[in-house]
């Protein structure tokens, strides 16, 4: 049975977390270069990792680290994660972030029409507030947009875009309100939640 590969383009993980298993490989991209210490330094993308995992445990995770100590990156990074995502055969992307920069639109509609062409899937916030983000506002886009009412596995869909909840996996004795939250993790919720889909409608048919 082939595995579902979901990249994760974040702040690289914690490997050895017990919330996350199955990473096929990963790389750190900084405006130095290329490297493998894809090693989280700010806990997002293991949380991001985490919630995909325990949605899809079958996933084979590959990690694309593009925010260093802080969560923000390059358009340059973000490109080519995405690029490295796409030579690795990803199924779907992860990106719990987006840019509101316009100027930026060119570059990410060919790479979204690229991963279109090779079946893969890009999963993106859709908007901050009132402002579209980019990718996730482009055709062929999973675009995600927060719904705190929705129970952690369930996702809601309404015309071109997908609700989830904006709670990771919960941390025993941590309130909801004081553990990490947001756009992001919807956006790792719906991914977690297509691929496994994906990954159960492949098996069905094969």
């Amino acid at each position: 049975m082939s595995v579902c590969r979901v990249a994760i383009l974040d702040s690289g993980v914690t490997s050895d977390h017990p919330h996350i298993g199955n990473i096929l490989g990963g790389v750190a991209i900084s405006p130095q270069g290329l490297s493998g210490d894809y090693v989280d330094w700010l806990g997002h993308g293991t949380a991001v990792a985490a919630a995909i995992h325990e949605k899809n445990p079958a996933a084979g995770l590959l990690i694309a680290k593009i925010f260093g100590r802080q969560l923000s990156a390059t358009i340059d990074q973000l490109i080519l994660g995405l690029e490295w995502a796409l030579d690795q055969h990803a199924d779907f992307i992860n990106l719990s972030l987006g840019t509101q920069n316009r100027n930026h639109y060119q570059r990410l509609q060919s790479i979204v029409e690229r991963s279109m062409q090779a079946g893969c899937r890009i999963v993106s916030a859709r908007a901050i507030g009132a402002a579209p983000c980019f990718p996730g506002s482009l055709a062929g886009v999973v675009g995600v947009e927060v719904d705190a009412t929705l129970p952690r596995d369930q996702i809601r869909f309404s015309e071109d875009i997908v609700f989830a909840s904006p709670f990771p996996r919960p941390i025993p004795g941590v309130p909801p309100e004081k553990n990490l939250h947001g756009i992001s993790f919807a956006v790792a919720n719906v991914t977690g939640y297509l691929s496994a889909q994906a990954a159960a409608n492949l098996e069905k048919y094969n």
